[in-house]
């Protein structure tokens, strides 16, 4: 486990604005090493900009942003950071294990170890029975477990997963999320997953809560209810927002 005491991703005033328009807007946080950190909100909210600023593939980012003690999108960063998008990057003419070979070799991991590590990976995502279908011909959730599968090969330090159990039925939900735990608590690895769904909430480490390109919370889920007087993290993210709409209109 990795004892480093320096938060995986680290941000101040980090801001986006696209086309005339903030996406982003002064965000202050910290992602801790070896926890999952859940950042939650509505769609729309700026969930996926933050994302794709953590990993180095959105423009127009300001402020500071670190990553495992790295400029956001550093080149030192590429086999440390793993990055999972709503939409699969696998490619569709090549079955579940040949993509995981595929990659395992642009991540330069040894030929020697390539087919464990993908047997693995595909273990890992519950999908060795369907390791030699064409991805092409998978469903939409098999497909978004092969790209989850691809970035759990090697040993990143930090996974950026965006919205990575939608469309899953309940049971490999959970099996995710389980896995999710295995990986912080056995490789000290960080984990930043998006959602827009609150009851994944109560799995996480850690919680930002977003609505508008702001975060409105930054708490342990049991913190976050004792603090807002609440049975859900559900219940507390809409007394926030209740209590930020009060304050916007006695301006």
């Amino acid at each position: 486990m990795n004892f480093n005491r320096e938060p995986a991703i680290r941000a101040r005033d980090l801001s986006v604005v696209r086309g005339g328009r903030t996406v982003l807007e002064g965000l202050d946080f910290e992602v801790p090493r070896g926890q999952i950190t859940g950042l939650l909100g509505p769609s729309g909210c700026g969930k996926s900009t933050l994302m794709r600023s953590v990993v180095g593939t959105q423009a127009h980012v300001s402020g500071e942003l670190t990553v495992l003690g790295e400029p956001a999108g550093s080149a030192r960063l590429r086999s440390r950071v793993s990055y999972v998008t709503q939409a699969a990057s696998v490619y569709r003419d090549l079955t579940a294990r040949q993509n995981l070979e595929h990659f395992a070799a642009v991540l330069g991991i040894p030929r020697r170890r390539i087919r464990t590590e993908a047997e693995r990976a595909l273990a890992d995502v519950d999908l060795t029975a369907r390791a030699d279908v064409l991805a092409g011909t998978l469903s939409g959730g098999q497909l978004g477990r092969v790209s989850l599968a691809v970035a759990l090969l090697g040993t990143p330090e930090l996974l950026v997963l965006d919205e990575p159990t939608v469309g899953l039925d309940p049971v490999l939900r959970r099996d995710l999320w389980h896995l999710f735990h295995r990986i912080t608590s056995e490789r000290g690895a960080a984990l930043l997953v998006s959602s827009h769904v609150m009851d994944e909430a109560e799995r996480c480490h850690r919680l930002l809560l977003m609505r508008g390109g702001r975060i409105i919370a930054d708490d342990a889920p049991d913190a976050l209810r004792a603090r807002m007087g609440t049975e859900t993290v559900e219940g507390a993210f809409l007394k926030i927002v209740d209590a930020e709409n009060d304050k916007g209109a006695a301006r």
